[in-house]
């Protein structure tokens, strides 16, 4: 992952020539003060593409940062753009992550409703893919899988469903394990869940508390979504796909996550998108046995559908998966599905 970081004072800079030629000719005088290594820095590592690049702005703390800023990066590649959502990261942070899909030079530029984040504007290099890198998967021929260089790729996988909620320990332990497996697929929650085997609280939940303890479904908790990227990206590093399921009625009255109201279920959903949609081994699934989920329409189920389609500019692989299966499960055929992900034991009834 490449990571830039501006501040207030370089900003100033790329925005007043004036300082800028001023700050030029203090440095020309002081490096003729110096050892000639110093006027030797490395140079900013390239971004590889299908990996991470990672801008990081400094703007407001204050305020609820996530419903009072807007802040989007602007990618091109010759007469090419793609629009990225930025997130707001904790302390004052936010974060605009891409991932290039083409070698070579990309110019950038930020877009937000704050001044302090609008109007950043560099470039990046994209170096091609080697090793193991083979982009982010893709459905070959109508009936296969393969990476998005062609490369084919056959399904051994597995479900742990909340093993990201366990803590570092046994989440470590899980990681080492699967290591030592052939599965390079794994089903996970972003939510907790409660059930027979899972009946702890988890380290970190998804939502800030308010001050009576009640959930803010307002505020997102950045620090939990930090820890799910990371595990994401532990699992990339093992050349496993994460199929990540976004909803899911096992929540069983515990915490309430499974009943949230429209407006709050689509800024979550907008939140996760922006921050994993660049890694490259990230499956949506809509959510698990939806069919159990009465609060949720098939409107409802449409709309966040489109939520994910529109903001995910590399059509990462989506799908939704049900209880019931058969003729009564769900419309695999709608155009944002991808593939069919189904509970069932009789295939043939599948359309």
């Amino acid at each position: 992952m490449r990571t830039v970081c501006f501040t207030a004072s370089e900003f100033s800079r790329r925005r007043n020539p004036q300082a800028l030629c001023l700050t030029g000719i203090i440095m020309c005088l002081l490096l003729m003060t110096v050892p000639a290594v110093v006027q030797s820095l490395p140079a900013t590592p390239a971004v590889e593409q299908w990996d991470i690049f990672e801008l990081t702005l400094a703007g407001l703390a204050d305020g609820n940062s996530f419903t009072d800023v807007q802040v989007k990066g602007r990618f091109y590649f010759q007469n090419r753009m793609l629009e990225l959502d930025g997130f707001y990261d904790g302390d004052g942070k936010y974060k605009i992550r891409f991932m290039p899909d083409t070698p070579g030079e990309w110019r950038y530029e930020t877009v937000s409703n704050i001044p302090a984040l609008d109007g950043r504007r560099d470039t990046s290099t994209c170096v091609p893919a080697n090793g193991d890198n083979h982009g982010p998967m893709r459905v070959r021929d109508t009936f296969h899988f393969a990476y998005h260089d062609g490369t084919p790729w056959f399904q051994v996988g597995t479900t742990c469903y909340v093993w990201n909620h366990q803590g570092d320990r046994l989440e470590e332990e899980t990681l080492h394990t699967l290591a030592g497996t052939p599965f390079n697929k794994l089903r996970m929650c972003v939510f907790p869940i409660y059930y027979q085997y899972n009946r702890h609280e988890p380290p970190l939940y998804p939502f800030e508390r308010t001050a009576a303890g009640s959930w803010d479904f307002a505020r997102l908790n950045p620090a939990f979504f930090r820890h799910l990227e990371q595990r994401i990206g532990d699992l990339s590093d093992l050349g496993i796909e994460a199929d990540l399921i976004l909803f899911h009625p096992y929540d069983r009255g515990q915490w309430g996550f499974d009943t949230v109201d429209v407006a709050h279920n689509d800024r979550y959903l907008r939140y996760v998108v922006a921050p994993l949609a660049a890694y490259r081994n990230i499956w949506w699934s809509l959510a698990n046995e939806y069919d159990h989920m009465p609060a949720k329409t098939s409107t409802d189920w449409e709309r966040l559908a489109r939520i994910i389609r529109e903001r995910d500019p590399y059509g990462h692989l989506c799908s939704i998966h049900n209880m019931k299966g058969g003729r009564e499960g769900f419309d695999w055929s709608r155009p944002w599905v991808t593939h069919v992900s189904i509970q069932h034991w009789i295939m043939a009834d599948v359309w």
